[in-house]
């Protein structure tokens, strides 16, 4: 007992203290994990808004395979940009294994089915609401969805923090095209099962307190936002 409050003291003292490893593997991690959140709300909300406003074949298809994907293990994902990026692979010669930029990739892949999915639900639930007052004015398609992401923007504001929020606890996927180098791709999770495995707990509790705080602010802004939401919902209402 000794021992782990001991260790608990010491982890207090790295955060205090701006422990330099420590803040090198903070800053790598929200680095690759911002990288890749906004990567895949340029590529998930546009696609997101299409799904839930277009009429045209394989659009159920395109749901059923988005939907699928977010329930993906990221071991699974991990694998398929190694294979991707690895020597033999398709983009060997860009050499981009072991790199950050690979486990911005990883990330990317597996939040964006996430980003599309949710984004579709927002956006598709305000279409249907505004759908008799867009046809009576003939709005524009591009004015539509221009229309629709604003008055969605806390609902797709909630779609970025569950981004962000998976992508900063991701382990599996960062570890296999990451590799956890020390000085250039380990990050928050990976050092954590690293430092356990050697029984250095300092570290790894220091970071685990880091990675829960991030946790609980996400959660914060999600708390706050919803009632922001309401609130911008009923005022449309009352506008429409």
């Amino acid at each position: 007992m000794q021992e782990l409050s001991s260790s608990f003291s010491i982890a207090f003292s790295l955060i205090g203290t701006l422990d330099a490893d420590l803040l090198e593997i903070v800053g790598l991690s929200l680095k690759v994990s911002l990288s890749a959140v906004g990567l895949s709300l340029l590529i998930g909300l546009p696609a997101g808004a299409a799904i839930a406003i277009g009429r045209f074949r394989g659009r159920f298809s395109l749901m059923v395979i988005s939907n699928s994907l977010m329930g993906m293990p990221p071991v699974v994902i991990g694998l398929l940009v190694y294979l991707a990026l690895s020597r033999a692979g398709p983009f060997g010669v860009l050499g981009l294994l072991y790199t950050p930029t690979a486990m911005v990739i990883a990330q990317t892949l597996l939040i964006t089915p996430i980003v599309i999915a949710l984004a579709r639900q927002t956006i598709e639930e305000l279409n249907s609401e505004y759908a008799e007052y867009f046809a009576s004015i003939a709005i524009s398609l591009g004015y539509r969805v221009i229309t629709l992401l604003w008055e969605g923007r806390f609902g797709l504001l909630t779609v970025c923090l569950a981004g962000f929020g998976r992508a900063i606890s991701e382990v599996g996927a960062v570890m296999i095209v990451g590799g956890n180098i020390d000085h250039l791709t380990r990050v928050m999770t990976t050092a954590i099962a690293l430092e356990t495995s050697k029984g250095d707990l300092e570290l790894a509790m220091a970071l685990g307190i880091i990675l829960m705080l991030l946790a609980l602010m996400v959660n914060l802004l999600l708390a706050f936002i919803r009632p922001a939401e309401a609130f911008g919902k009923k005022s449309a209402a009352a506008t429409y």
